[in-house]
């Protein structure tokens, strides 16, 4: 399982004043469960993400997964998250192949165990035709392939993934889909944010939408709808919101 724990963000520019990006999120994700992180562009879903990552440190709050502290421990909560976003780069010149090998001597594993996981990850990511290619050779979707076989390489428990369908075309992105659906059923705790809310409405457990830095609700996509009156959850969103943009 992973929590936030009153989670904020600030950001300090060189000029002009303080940027709240995060305030205040609160919530945990369970085993086998797909916890989306519904918003606009801006909304502060990609600060909250890098928080829960050990990627960037809050300015306030905690993250946990299970009683390990980001704030206490924050190697060992890398070693249980496998994060992916729709902009991961690879090194374009090494294979792909060498970027598993790579990531995986990083985590620590050894030769013989990195060699057997990405035997059984290229087989469900069907990467055989194009593993052993540059990574700059690849097409977007193959590339995004690679990406999301490094980040379970190590068989982490928890995946944090930040709009991973962004910028792919259908074909692409229904294979990323369904590896979420893949990653769930294996036990995975996920967190997945996006702005389409066809891909929430489909993939997720629970949705938290978020809205400048706060979080407006959290639950199931029909105890939104009932919450707010709406039919479905761009409706919810909006009346969240406010007719002018700012939360009701």
């Amino acid at each position: 399982m992973i929590r936030a724990e009153a989670l904020r963000k600030v950001f300090h520019p060189a000029r002009g004043a303080p940027v709240e990006a995060v305030r205040g999120a609160t919530f945990e994700v369970r085993d086998g469960e797909v916890f989306g992180i519904l918003g606009p562009n801006g909304a502060g879903k990609t600060t909250l993400l890098r928080m829960l990552a050990t990627i960037i440190t809050p300015t306030s709050g905690v993250c946990r997964i299970d009683d390990i502290r980001a704030d206490e421990v924050p190697e060992e909560m890398r070693r249980r998250i496998g994060f992916l976003s729709g902009n991961t780069k690879l090194y374009g010149r090494l294979t792909g192949r060498e970027v598993l090998r790579y990531f995986g001597r990083l985590h620590g594993l050894s030769d013989a165990y990195i060699a057997e996981r990405t035997a059984a990850l290229t087989d469900l990511m069907e990467m055989a035709e194009f593993l052993d290619r540059r990574c700059d050779s690849l097409s977007t979707g193959q590339a995004q392939r690679v990406s999301i076989a490094r980040c379970l390489l190590h068989e982490p428990p928890v995946l944090i993934l930040d709009e991973p369908t962004a910028g792919l075309d259908i074909v692409s992105s229904r294979a990323i889909l369904e590896f979420i659906v893949h990653a769930k059923e294996s036990g995975c705790a996920i967190v997945f944010s996006t702005h389409y809310m066809t891909e929430a409405e489909r993939l997720c457990d629970r949705i938290a939408l978020i809205h400048q830095g706060d979080i407006l609700a959290v639950g199931t996509q029909c105890e939104l709808c009932a919450m707010t009156g709406a039919e479905d959850l761009q409706g919810a969103f909006f009346a969240l919101i406010g007719r002018d943009g700012a939360a009701a």
